[in-house]
């Protein structure tokens, strides 16, 4: 999966490369945002700039990393999402959880950095 970490001020950022985010692949995006969590960033920014499409494994996916960075004391935020994702993130209610900004730039500043 075409999935790449980096941090920026202390903020973990994963960047999906695919257009579509769904099962079997969501292991490697499980695992990346896992890592930064392990490497003590409380902090997450996922960018779904390319993605077009998540299925209902995505969402489960993204509420599970929810729940594990908010458990760590964190917050996670998603930045670039397109109308057809963010519309199945308000459909299921995953949006009322997890920040939805327009772009990265907006997302790490609503982080305070």
């Amino acid at each position: 999966m075409n999935v790449k970490t980096e941090t920026s001020g202390g903020i973990g950022i994963v960047r999906v490369g695919e257009a579509r985010l769904m099962y079997p692949i969501l292991a490697d995006f499980s695992s990346a945002v896992a890592g930064l969590i392990a490497s003590g960033r409380k902090d997450i920014l996922i960018d779904l700039t390319p993605v077009t499409y998540v299925d209902s494994a995505t969402i489960g996916c993204l509420m599970d990393l929810y729940r594990q960075v908010h458990n760590a004391g964190g917050h996670l935020k998603l930045s670039g999402v397109q109308k057809r994702v963010e519309t199945m993130l308000t459909m299921t209610g995953a949006q009322n959880f997890i920040e939805i900004h327009a772009d990265e730039p907006s997302a790490v500043k609503s982080f305070g950095a």
